[in-house]
């Protein structure tokens, strides 16, 4: 298929595009700033260029990877994640209706599934979070915003038969967290493994998954993320004693952590589910805590990528685009 793939010189859609091209596909990469894999220098929320690259290059399909994110919130106003991740999503979705398309894949968030009471992890149990879990209650622009797309996409599937595939991925990105200082780095990373990361290669795999499945699916919302080792039953216990629960399921794992000088955590206050894409998908992210374990065992490379100094494309050279 010809592949429209936004956010093609993102973190996403340097694995992303190789990996669709592997599988076939010819791709069409739309993105604000230059890359490897990106054709067309623009922003989805300008609609007459959407509509020019649906007919200057015979999409037939999109990936919908590209957006503001949660770290934007401090280098734009609240109009241009509107335009950019709503208005955005919108203008994508009518040109694909509008060409016949039957797919269409959108890149979401955990994030959004985040209230400020799951956030401060007041309760005095991890909470479950699986794609039933509500109210939604966003606690800033971006989550807004990305809950708004997905409502795109569900109607453009009630309404118009677009098959419509909303991914909640959970964290990938390469750099260090800019809200917890303790653990940090790989430390941190290899942490939420447990509970909630994957890596950008299964984020990217997870994508090709859903871009095959989307006609006999129709439309969905799945939360991607690494396969936990834990259950429902772990959720207080994970709050009040999360090493104990670990150390049933990974005996060795406070003694490989120590040799590497980390830290396991002590409380884990929320825990993503992804069997549903397992499910109906027929998808599994490769890279779990295990891998990590193997890997501090082995002596090998870490599973999974860490770049402190990665700065998005669209940021370098000063302050960016007006529209992402």
């Amino acid at each position: 298929m010809r592949v429209l793939l936004t956010g093609s010189s993102g973190w996403l859609g340097r694995f992303l595009a190789p990996m669709l091209r592997g599988a076939g596909h010819h791709v069409t990469g739309l993105d604000v700033a230059p890359g490897t894999d990106t054709q067309v220098l623009g922003s989805v929320a300008d609609r007459a260029l959407v509509e020019r690259v649906f007919a200057d290059h015979g999409i037939e399909a999109v990936i919908h990877a590209g957006g503001l994110h949660k770290p934007d919130i401090v280098r734009y106003p609240a109009q241009t994640f509107v335009d950019v991740n709503v208005a955005g999503t919108l203008n994508l979705l009518e040109c694909a209706k509008a060409a016949g398309h039957d797919r269409f894949v959108f890149t979401s968030t955990t994030s959004l599934m985040i209230s400020q009471a799951i956030r401060d992890e007041a309760s005095d149990a991890a909470v479950w979070l699986d794609e039933t879990s509500g109210p939604i209650e966003p606690r800033n622009i971006y989550g807004v915003t990305k809950l708004a797309a997905e409502g795109l996409c569900r109607i453009a599937a009630l309404e118009h038969g677009l098959a419509t595939i909303v991914l909640r991925t959970s964290r990938f990105f390469p750099e260090d967290d800019d809200t917890h200082a303790v653990p940090s780095g790989e430390n941190l990373k290899a942490n939420e493994l447990l509970h909630r990361r994957l890596t950008v290669e299964d984020a990217a795999r997870a994508h090709l998954a859903a871009l095959e499945r989307a006609p006999a699916v129709g439309h969905s919302v799945f939360v991607i993320s690494a396969p936990t080792p834990f259950g429902r039953e772990d959720c207080a216990e994970l709050k009040r004693d999360a090493a104990a629960v670990i150390a049933r399921s990974f005996p060795e794992a406070a003694s490989l952590y120590a040799a590497r000088g980390w830290t396991l955590p002590a409380s884990i206050g929320r825990v993503y589910d992804a069997g549903l894409a397992e499910r109906v998908l027929g998808f599994r992210c490769a890279t779990d805590f295990a891998a990590v374990l193997a890997a501090l065992r082995d002596g090998g490379p870490l599973p999974f990528a860490h770049d402190p100094a990665y700065v998005s494309p669209k940021e370098r050279g000063g302050d960016g685009p007006v529209l992402a």
